[in-house]
């Protein structure tokens, strides 16, 4: 279904949404301990990457940009492009990612399950959708995206595509 630009999400209701998602996580009583051991972050060790939607790659977007940054690299060793090379430590930890913040990795407690998050999931897909998303793409490839995207006025300009997961 194709969007008009009058359709699409503004930017700042986006990372609104994308936040206040992030947000609730946090007040959920899943106990993890994330103990930024970094393993994780460590693709090819892991044989994971996350996915984002097209709201949370704005949201690290916008972290990436407030840190000073305008680009990202992908790493030859496989680890997330944003894990320090010096620090070993994420460059935009109070912005990662959804997949991050629930802990695929197992130092961390293992996975939320899906029906803990599953409400959260389909919020992130609602705005991946308003935004004229395709659904998640692997961690380099959004963010890579989002950064290239011109931040023109406050609406986001990105090609209209088809909803993803099968969801109507």
């Amino acid at each position: 279904m194709a969007r008009t630009s009058r359709e699409l999400m503004s930017r700042e209701v986006a990372l609104a949404e994308v936040k206040a998602v992030y947000a609730e996580l946090e007040q959920r009583p899943v106990e993890r301990d994330c103990l930024r051991r970094t393993e994780c972050c460590r693709f090819k060790l892991t044989g994971k990457t996350p996915y984002l939607t097209a709201g949370e790659a704005l949201y690290a977007a916008a972290a990436i940009r407030a840190a000073g940054q305008s680009r990202i690299q992908e790493k030859k060793d496989g680890s997330c492009p944003l894990l320090h090379p010096q620090t070993g430590k994420c460059e935009i930890y109070e912005g990662r990612p959804f997949s991050c913040r629930t802990h695929f990795c197992a130092a961390a407690g293992g996975p939320y399950t899906r029906r803990e998050v599953v409400d959260l999931i389909r919020r992130l897909e609602d705005v991946d959708v308003a935004l004229g998303g395709s659904g998640g793409q692997t961690l380099p490839t959004a963010i890579k995206e989002a950064l290239a995207e011109p931040i023109v006025g406050s609406r986001v300009h990105s090609k209209p595509m088809p909803r993803s997961r099968g969801r109507g």
